[in-house]
């Protein structure tokens, strides 16, 4: 593939004209970390070569968007004809402007050691190996396949970061300027702040928020900094092939279950993943609720929130018009959204970006904006 054009396209697309990551994404082939990818079909997961369309694979690559590669157990690499994998998302190339503004948030110096949290596809490493030199860069997967696989596409590429199979919730190896995570976390791994070095940097996001976290090491051994007024979405940590399961089973049972309390909503439903601000402060407020979202054809929205706790909560109506809405168990879980949901209607906003951050040696955030304050452990 005659690929610079391409690269050199992105490169204007994700960066402005005077970012030191402009020559990093313009002189990095995308393609050869994602040769093969899952793209999200009518029918489910369908497998996508790039190899056998090469307009195609140039289209996908050097776009702005994630490339999902692995779902469930099974990565885009090693699926036959027909593969059909069922599950989330566990491992993909996430979108460049991401990465970017990801590594944007870390301030790196030319002589910075950095360690990359989630090789994925090794497509953050290549750039960080571009711009600080190969030997600054440690880049570490759980996955034992996707440190092995990225490690020789970097290796195609002429670079050769140590890349290395590690869980990054446990100890981590070596000694650090700076740590960017591409993957979400809850709370903040000690090791990762004990291989932090004095007045080192972190970035990551806090699992399952699009909350992204920045601080300095401080010398008792935490860090201080703030939420970012940035988003970002990335897959949490796992120790496993696959997530474990999530709560399929209570949807099935409350899927049309008469509640325990039946009321009238004041909001009207939303998609609440697709509503990052509410969604990040109920996830701090309440973290671990699933949350299931249906739109019919009529205009009706039916939103389902589910803990593991057994609380669950189920809100109907036609667009505009009150929810009609059932809760059961021990906690109300549509109430909670409905106070958040009052807060920034009247506060115009909510106090999760923006808000300072403290971080604990032990990796335990406390966040604070004005009288407000939260942990997040």
């Amino acid at each position: 593939m005659h690929w610079t054009p391409h690269a050199q396209d992105l490169a204007a697309a994700v960066t402005h004209p005077d970012s030191r990551w402009r020559a990093p994404v313009a002189s990095t082939p995308r393609h050869v970390f994602v040769p093969r990818w899952w793209a999200d079909g009518s029918g489910g997961w369908e497998l996508r070569d790039g190899r056998r369309d090469e307009t195609a694979w140039a289209a996908a690559a050097y776009s702005d968007r994630t490339l999902v590669t692995k779902v469930g157990g099974l990565h885009a690499d090693h699926a036959g004809p027909g593969a059909a994998p069922a599950g989330r998302p566990t491992s993909s190339s996430t979108l460049p402007s991401l990465v970017v503004r990801m590594l944007g948030h870390l301030r790196v110096h030319d002589d910075s050691e950095v360690l990359d949290v989630a090789t994925g596809s090794g497509y953050s490493a290549a750039l960080l190996s571009r711009l600080l030199g190969e030997e600054r860069v440690t880049s570490i997967d759980v996955d034992p396949y996707l440190t092995e696989a990225a490690a020789g596409r970097l290796d195609e590429i002429g670079l050769h970061p140590k890349v290395l199979t590690v869980d990054a919730t446990g100890p981590v190896p070596g000694e650090y300027d700076r740590i960017v995570s591409m993957v979400a976390v809850r709370p903040v791994p000690a090791s990762w702040l004990a291989a932090l070095r004095p007045g080192g940097r972190l970035v990551t996001v806090i699992a399952n928020t699009s909350m992204i976290v920045t601080a300095w090491k401080t010398e008792d051994g935490g860090a201080v900094g703030q939420v970012e007024r940035d988003w970002a979405m990335f897959m949490s940590t796992r120790t496993d092939a696959d997530y474990p399961p999530g709560l399929g089973d209570l949807l099935e049972q409350v899927r049309d279950r008469e509640g325990e309390e039946v009321s009238r909503g004041r909001y009207g439903v939303i998609d609440v993943l697709e509503s990052w601000e509410v969604n990040s402060m109920l996830e701090v407020l309440c973290p671990g609720i699933e949350h299931h979202f249906e739109r019919r054809d009529d205009g009706r929205r039916t939103a389902w929130m589910l803990h593991a706790d057994g609380s669950w909560a189920r809100a109907t109506a036609l667009r505009g018009d009150p929810p009609t809405v059932h809760q059961g168990g021990p906690r109300r879980l549509w109430d909670m959204l409905e106070q958040i949901r009052h807060r920034q209607s009247m506060a115009g906003g909510l106090p999760v970006y923006g808000a300072k951050a403290v971080v604990s040696p032990d990796g335990v955030i406390r966040l604070k904006r004005g009288a407000w304050e939260a942990t997040i452990g």
